[in-house]
């Protein structure tokens, strides 16, 4: 895409992969509480529902930022599928043995051959839904890169006006009253892949208060999610997900302005920058480990709850992120380790 220009200095990309990382910890510390829509107080919900919906954006993200730095190379489909797949395919076999033993610790009756294919089919645990969903986009990145790469911006455009197109089709509000067009092959995550690549190349750094502009347009989607789940649980009387979703449209809203405001953003700190760079670097096994450690902290009483939401989800977050970073640190530090931690 020759009419893009590069913005050469790519650290925010590291800023906003380990702002992600923390996120999405924080998301699964407040999300037991926001299910529990009237049956805990509403100011307990309410903290849960402000935490949870400023970071749904998370996941959405860290397919932006996969878009953002793989699809402008050019792959040899050999070296790609080596590297890349066994990078990613080693470290998941690793920690899906983890959880399957882990789970059959907790509960030994659970040990037999159907437990375990249905663990290795649907996932030894909740949030490495990602992982099969991102092995997927793996596969297909040399295809969209070779187009990504050839397109120009019009084209590219085009593409993400069907796939948000294909996204506002399937809004509640909106699917009863359009056509049913068939535009499956422009959804999913590989929107967001492509956009992520799309709002890294673009330059902004003319326009006035982009910064600014940027964190409202993410204030506006994380609003419309907080308030917006709010209005629509409390008229079922239970919690309605459909503002959660990754694939709605105040969520795709919030990504779009916390990808553009952290292209603006720049650390200067280095005490800070190194805290960065340890995250970073450790960002894919942080995100492996996290829900174990959450699960012992749970044990030990240390969840959400400490003190109340308001503080409790804050604090849990900062400890599971802690215990996360040793784990993964010093399995680094064993043979192969570095293969295996992610």
């Amino acid at each position: 895409m020759s009419d893009f220009k590069h913005k050469e200095d790519t650290s925010w990309l590291d800023n906003l992969r380990v702002f992600a990382t923390i996120s999405v910890i924080l998301l699964h510390v407040a999300a037991p509480f926001v299910t529990k829509f009237g049956k805990i107080s509403m100011s307990n919900w309410w903290w849960a529902n402000t935490y949870d919906g400023l970071v749904r954006f998370c996941v959405p993200v860290f397919v932006m930022l996969t878009g953002a730095l793989l699809l402008p190379r050019a792959h040899t489909l050999k070296a790609y599928l080596k590297n890349r797949l066994v990078r990613i395919i080693i470290p998941f076999a690793f920690w899906t043995v983890i959880y399957i033993c882990h789970a059959i610790y907790e509960k030994p009756s659970n040990y037999n051959l159907t437990f375990i294919i249905d663990k290795l089919i649907n996932g030894a645990a909740y949030h490495l839904w990602y992982i099969y969903m991102i092995i997927g986009i793996y596969l297909i990145i040399p295809i969209i890169s070779t187009w990504v790469r050839k397109a120009s911006e019009k084209e590219i455009l085009y593409f993400l006006a069907l796939w948000l197109i294909s996204i506002l089709a399937t809004q509640p509000i909106i699917s009863n009253y359009t056509p049913d067009f068939n535009l499956k092959y422009f959804s999913g995550f590989i929107g967001y892949l492509v956009l992520g690549h799309y709002l890294s190349r673009i330059d902004l750094t003319k326009v006035k208060q982009i910064k600014l502009i940027s964190f409202c347009i993410f204030l506006v989607g994380a609003l419309i999610t907080i308030i917006g789940t709010y209005f629509l649980s409390s008229q079922k009387g239970k919690f309605i997900v459909d503002l959660y979703t990754y694939f709605s449209l105040n969520v795709v809203v919030a990504a779009i302005g916390i990808f553009l405001f952290f292209k603006q953003f720049t650390l200067k700190n280095k005490h800070i920058i190194k805290f960065r760079n340890f995250i970073n670097r450790n960002s894919f096994g942080i995100y492996f480990a996290h829900i174990l450690v959450l699960f012992y902290l749970n044990k030990v009483g240390i969840n959400g709850s400490i003190l109340t939401p308001k503080f409790g989800v804050l604090i849990t977050t900062g400890i599971c992120l802690f215990c996360s970073c040793v784990i993964i640190h010093f399995l680094k530090k064993i043979p192969f380790g570095h293969k295996l931690a992610g």
